[in-house]
């Protein structure tokens, strides 16, 4: 029992990062109408930027605060200098994201090497806390707790105010929303920046579970695709059941069978896209 128990919760806390990078994906997706391959590039520089604060204040919040915000900059400047030149035109939006992959990956590599690194923990979450017979990393729970802060904050910023009401009239037709006083280019603006942000906050908190190294903007933008894939590409609904059930899917999967650990997640996404081509959330 406490082997399933720890599973389920070592799943959850991956699946909520996995939102994180999902939810940015979707939300600049659903507004912009780009596949954004540049996004795993935000989890890593956040990360390493955040490394390098880390090591100059010894304040986790700082680092934080100052990945996050590098990252954002990074994304006014993709989308208002390089992306606002190509309305509409997917392929050489594609090819442009995934060079700017390819550019902060390198530049990264440069900068901070291509040895592992693991940001260290907020002093009060390194211990782990026992529940019964049940003993868990204090930090697995504060990243859960963040993912479900951001999910809750997310729906009632899309559901329940002004703003979201914009972004939705925005997403569902951006001509009528310019008609009706919009400004459909500011929001386009603030929706990437704040998807950047939120992927950057992924690599922060992923940091000191998963660690920061060359490669791993490569390997978590696979499982964020999988997840808005199998969730419905534009839902934030779709991006969270589908960063918890990808989270948990590799988890178990690694776990009990580490040979068949990508069949475990590729093998049902394909299974979801049979019947549902849209993703579980996605518009029909």
């Amino acid at each position: 029992m406490t082997f399933w128990a720890i599973q389920t919760l070592n799943g959850v806390s991956f699946g909520m990062l996995l939102f994180l990078l999902a939810a940015g994906l979707s939300l600049i997706f659903g507004l912009m109408k780009i596949l954004n391959l540049a996004h795993g590039s935000y989890y890593l520089l956040g990360a390493y930027v955040a490394l390098s604060v880390t090591a100059a204040t010894g304040s986790f919040l700082v680092a934080a605060a100052a990945g996050t915000a590098a990252v954002v900059g990074l994304g006014i400047v993709m989308e208002r200098v390089f992306l606002r030149r190509l309305p509409h035109d997917e392929l050489p939006q594609a090819l442009l994201t995934f060079g700017f992959l390819l550019i902060v990956g390198d530049v990264s590599l440069a900068i901070w090497g291509g040895t592992p690194q693991t940001l260290p923990k907020p002093a009060l979450f390194e211990a782990s806390l026992r529940f019964g017979p049940l003993v868990f990393p204090s930090y697995r729970l504060f990243v859960i707790g963040v993912g479900a802060v951001v999910g809750l904050a997310l729906w009632l910023l899309q559901e329940r105010t002004r703003l979201g009401a914009m972004l939705r009239a925005a997403i569902d037709d951006a001509d009528i929303a310019r008609a009706t006083g919009i400004n459909v280019s500011l929001l386009s603006t603030g929706v990437f920046a704040f998807g950047a942000g939120l992927a950057a906050l992924g690599g922060i908190i992923g940091g000191p579970l998963l660690g920061v190294y060359p490669g791993a903007d490569f390997e978590i933008l696979l499982l964020a695709f999988v997840v808005v894939i199998v969730g419905g590409l534009g839902s934030l609904k779709g991006a969270f059941v589908g960063g918890l059930l990808v989270g948990l899917l590799d988890n178990f999967g690694k776990a009990l069978f580490p040979q068949l650990a990508l069949f475990t997640i590729f093998a049902p996404m394909a299974i979801i896209l049979a019947v549902r081509p849209s993703g579980l959330f996605g518009a029909r």
